[in-house]
């Protein structure tokens, strides 16, 4: 019968088996699976975490980079003054005189101002100032030969603060000359593309500065002639700088990125510093601050009276023991010192007191002391309790005492 009981038992062993190993096999799949969760969960928080800080600090660096941009742009607009400016010379004269030639010389008055309200030229700044002509080769002007011309420039008020003349002339060309040019350039100048013409540039001023007192907002131009003739006019004003304005106007491209990289530099490091200062409280270990601390009367009046118990208590002690008069006052002096700590203690741990007892009406201690001794000598607890009831009503004056704290940064936790 043992025999046939047997084979059941291994099979249902074996089906037993058979049915914990899916179960032990399911387990282990579902820790798996939340392991791989939670690392997908922290992966993709930390991802998000740093995009969002990578977003931040692209968008702080981008609006620095404008920052740095306008910086630069303002400097330079403000900095740099006009570089160059050119305005149309109209010539007036008059013509009621009888004869070919003109009645009086061809002026010219010219504004230097922008928009009849900004100076053209800037304050210390030299500029060069030339008049270029564009004059027909007539034989009336080769007949002219040379002649001046003026230019006088005055202030608001009308003043004249510089004048200058200079001479000049058409430039010679001889009959042979002329004729192989007009031959040569004869089908441009049939269709009008070209014209027998020259253009002189004269040179007023090489180095004109004007003045911060009295500005130059304006020019009268004479060409000291009657017979000239002109077919248009041009005053032009040029600039020459030194220093920084030179470098700024002959390498626009290499300052720019130069001051650019500046300006982002400088505006990162104080970004910084902010950021440090916000996260860690400072850069420099704390200063020891000096702090005043207001002691009340209430809490100076608890010491008093714990020192005077204690005094009276110890006075009790050596009269008990038998202790000679003249040892009582040293031995009491050093029961004092013992119990400091303990007088420390007791003023914290009491409330303070609040009496309506003026300090006129208040005994004075040491009175109180020696008749709190005396009571000791009768040994009537009683009294005693009356005399530290009578230091209750005492006010002594408000003190101030100086304590050094350290201010404790989060930097100290590191």
């Amino acid at each position: 019968m043992s025999e046939n009981k047997e084979p059941p038992r291994q099979q249902q062993t074996s089906k037993g088996s058979l049915c914990s190993t899916p179960d032990t096999m399911g387990s282990a799949m579902a820790t798996v699976l939340r392991w791989l969760q939670d690392v997908a969960a922290g992966t993709l928080l930390k991802t998000r975490r740093t995009l969002f800080q990578v977003a931040i600090l692209f968008c702080i660096l981008v609006l620095l980079l404008w920052v740095s941009i306008f910086l630069y742009g303002s400097f330079y607009y403000s900095y740099m003054p006009t570089v160059s400016f050119s305005t149309p010379v109209h010539y007036y004269y008059t013509s009621d005189c009888d004869g070919a030639a003109l009645c009086s010389f061809p002026t010219a008055n010219i504004s230097l101002l922008k928009n009849e309200k900004d100076q053209v030229m800037a304050y210390g700044q030299p500029y060069r100032i030339s008049l270029e002509l564009e004059m027909p080769e007539s034989p009336v002007n080769e007949q002219l030969g040379m002649f001046m011309i003026k230019m006088s420039c005055y202030t608001k008020e009308g003043r004249t603060v510089s004048s200058v003349g200079r001479s000049t002339m058409l430039h010679y060309r001889s009959s042979l000359l002329k004729s192989l040019s007009t031959l040569i350039f004869s089908p441009f100048l049939l269709t009008g593309m070209a014209e027998q013409k020259q253009l002189i540039e004269v040179e007023l001023f090489s180095d004109y500065k004007t003045n911060a007192y009295q500005p130059t907002i304006g020019a009268v131009v004479e060409v000291q002639s009657k017979n000239v003739q002109i077919y248009s006019s041009q005053l032009r004003i040029h600039a020459y700088f030194t220093g920084i304005r030179y470098v700024l106007y002959n390498f626009p491209l290499t300052s720019a990125v130069i001051g650019i990289a500046t300006n982002f530099v400088f505006l990162s490091i104080i970004v910084l510093f902010s950021y440090l200062q916000f996260i860690w409280g400072g850069l420099w270990p704390p200063e020891q601050v000096r702090v005043n601390v207001m002691m009340g009367d209430n809490t100076r009046f608890q010491q008093r009276k714990v020192e005077a118990l204690k005094r009276i208590e110890s006075a009790s002690m050596l009269k008990e023991t038998d202790i000679p008069p003249s040892d009582i006052g040293s031995a009491i002096d050093a029961s004092e010192f013992q119990g400091i700590d303990t007088v420390q203690e007791l003023s914290s741990e009491k409330p303070p007191v609040t009496t309506d007892v003026s300090a006129a009406d208040a005994p004075d201690i040491t009175d109180t002391t020696d008749s709190s001794e005396e009571a000791s000598h009768d040994s009537q607890a009683p009294e005693g309790q009356n005399s530290s009831d009578t230091l209750d009503g005492s006010l002594l004056p408000q003190t101030e005492e100086t304590v050094l704290r350290q201010r404790v940064g989060p930097w100290m936790s590191l």
